[in-house]
């Protein structure tokens, strides 16, 4: 008998709740290809069959709300768009609803990680093997990364500072790395630069200017 895989059992949390100060323009609503850099972040994680997707916004909250209305998504709020990034997870976890057992955590600067490698790790998570996977390109770990919720507790008290980073040092023995095809898993989009770099790429051309 085939067991069949509940296709909610796995939930994302997307953030995109900062000012984007190193970028010099607000990187959520920036254009990538025929869309947005957040709507290419939404796509990549549907396109791997996640259904619940919540969205953390803080600043330009109602833009991106708007902009967002077309989508299947929910969303949660940080109010302290300058904090770090375990407010926004904690506040995205709130909204997490019970059928999921684990939550991929998405950062809305790596808008061209493709579905297939967000699709092994959840595979790799429903192997039941680990309950922390992070992906690596040439032996640097990135986003995004799944966590078993036996972590909520401890996701929704991240240290203020260090967040997932101190998170993932606890925890370093249970975590399992694995190594993908896919650079942009390891590439931030910080800087203006960065994001034509990444855009001519992904699309063989530079974005529009602003």
């Amino acid at each position: 008998m085939v067991k069949l895989l509940r296709v909610n059992d796995v939930a994302a949390i997307l953030l995109a709740a900062g000012r984007s100060r190193r970028m010099g323009a607000f990187k959520p609503l920036l254009p990538f290809g025929d869309q947005t850099v957040i709507e290419s972040c939404i796509r990549n994680l549907r396109d791997a069959h996640i259904e619940d997707i919540v969205v953390v916004l803080g600043h330009r909250a109602e833009d991106v709300r708007g902009h967002l209305s077309n989508h299947q998504v929910r969303f949660a709020f940080n109010d302290q768009p300058d904090s770090e990034m375990g407010v926004s997870i904690a506040r995205g976890l709130e909204q997490i609803g019970g059928d999921a057992r684990a939550v991929m955590i998405a950062l809305v600067d790596h808008p061209a990680v493709p579905p297939d490698v967000i699709q092994t790790l959840i595979d790799e998570w429903r192997r039941g093997s680990t309950r922390l996977i992070q992906p690596e390109y040439g032996g640097r770990g990135g986003h995004p990364v799944l966590i078993d919720l036996a972590y909520r507790t401890e996701l929704l008290n991240l240290d203020p500072e260090r967040g997932l980073r101190q998170f993932f040092d606890k925890h370093r023995r249970q975590t399992h790395r694995i190594t993908v095809e896919s650079p942009y898993v390891a590439r931030d989009m910080d800087t203006w630069e960065d994001y034509r770099q990444l855009h001519a790429e992904v699309f063989g051309h530079w974005p529009p200017d602003e």
